[in-house]
């Protein structure tokens, strides 16, 4: 089995930042494409980037792109996530998930997620 856990979240001001990272841990993830998604209360899960195993591929939703960046440590089985410019909007809680899919914006295709951090922006 693969374990993720997410850490740094927090609440913050709108135009702050903040890093969230993921770790894996258990079974290895070699080839693993990892992702980042969010859900906001009563909202669907949503997309917000992905990366490869090999870390030269990346997709990033247009709600964030040139906001936030997805970069990974193959050799920690890590993978963070740096928001900038931080909105209300992107309030929701964040979920780091992993797939043999390749990257994909599909929730489906990731067998593996984490429990999720708290992302709070205020105005």
């Amino acid at each position: 089995q693969v374990q993720l856990v997410e850490s740094g979240g927090g609440t913050v001001q709108a135009g702050d930042s903040l890093r969230l990272s993921c770790a894996a841990s258990g079974r290895t993830l070699s080839g693993a494409a990892m992702g980042w998604f969010r859900q906001a209360p009563e909202k669907d899960r949503e997309f917000v980037a992905s990366i490869s195993w090999s870390g030269f591929n990346v997709w990033v939703a247009d709600a964030v792109k040139g906001r936030f960046t997805i970069s990974r440590d193959t050799a920690q089985n890590t993978v963070d996530l740096q928001m900038n410019s931080l909105k209300p909007e992107d309030t929701a809680i964040y979920y780091c998930a992993a797939g043999a899919g390749g990257i994909t914006s599909g929730a489906t295709t990731y067998t593996h997620w984490g429990q999720g951090t708290q992302v709070t922006v205020s105005s």
